[in-house]
């Protein structure tokens, strides 16, 4: 993959000191039964097709570091990093943390260091597994923003946790489960939906915001994006909108 030959943009916001500009309705799945319930039984299978997953490995080789900690959050038994990452998570360099919605998968997942189960629509406070907290340095989740429910309170506990300069990852696909992606994903369309995740991240703190296309799709193959941003305050606590709820 050559992403320089790929098309990207930054991310400006619409409003950016205004309040956050979804409702609840808005971030509302469908089926609002119990989250838990529907994600007890294990799913061994990949959400996108190879082609995405070769070119998502290529752009974690880029971008993820090799010492230090990263998060996978709404994790599985997957985390599609490429070999490199995972070397040096088995070499004790880099610490692998996930935290998902399924033990089963969770165990499965040769990536990982240390995981934990967490329900992130009732819990937004990212709980790192085991006993030091923070000192992130990069964060992924792999198509599965489009389920959180308050993904600004999500977000904003990953980048209190984030060491200065560390960035945030989110891959983003056009496969969903319906019933359980927000409201609003399912009513606009591609760029508005990448523009809504780069909202996720301005209301929530993150800065340097950027949206890449990872596969330009095809009806032969499955479109990939990623909406990243960094965090540059980590400590001085960058202005944010104000979020309604």
């Amino acid at each position: 993959m050559d992403s320089g030959q790929l098309p990207s943009r930054s991310y400006i916001p619409k409003s950016p000191h205004g309040p956050f500009p979804y409702s609840p309705a808005d971030l509302t799945p469908m089926d609002v039964g119990n989250d838990s319930s529907f994600y007890n039984v294990p799913r061994f299978v990949t959400h996108i097709d190879d082609n995405a997953i070769l070119n998502l490995r290529k752009y974690y080789d880029s971008v993820l570091p090799r010492q230090g900690r990263i998060l996978d959050f709404c994790s599985s038994w997957i985390s599609h990093y490429p070999p490199e990452v995972q070397d040096a998570a088995a070499a004790g360099t880099l610490d692998v943390l996930g935290v998902g919605m399924n033990a089963p998968e969770l165990s499965k997942n040769p990536a990982l260091k240390g995981w934990a189960v967490q329900d992130l629509n009732e819990d937004p406070e990212v709980r790192l597994p085991g006993s030091r907290e923070g000192n992130l340095d990069a964060s992924t989740c792999v198509v599965s923003i489009d389920y959180l429910t308050r993904p600004v309170e999500v977000l904003q506990s990953i980048r209190r946790q984030t060491n200065e300069g560390g960035q945030v990852h989110l891959i983003v696909s056009s496969r969903c489960f319906p019933s359980k992606a927000v409201g609003r994903w399912l009513d606009v369309g591609e760029e508005e939906r990448l523009d809504m995740v780069g909202d996720y991240l301005w209301w929530s703190g993150w800065r340097n915001i950027e949206i890449q296309t990872l596969v330009v799709g095809t009806w032969r193959r499955d479109p990939l994006w990623v909406v990243r941003g960094e965090n540059i305050a980590k400590s001085a606590g960058t202005p944010v909108g104000r979020v309604l709820v």
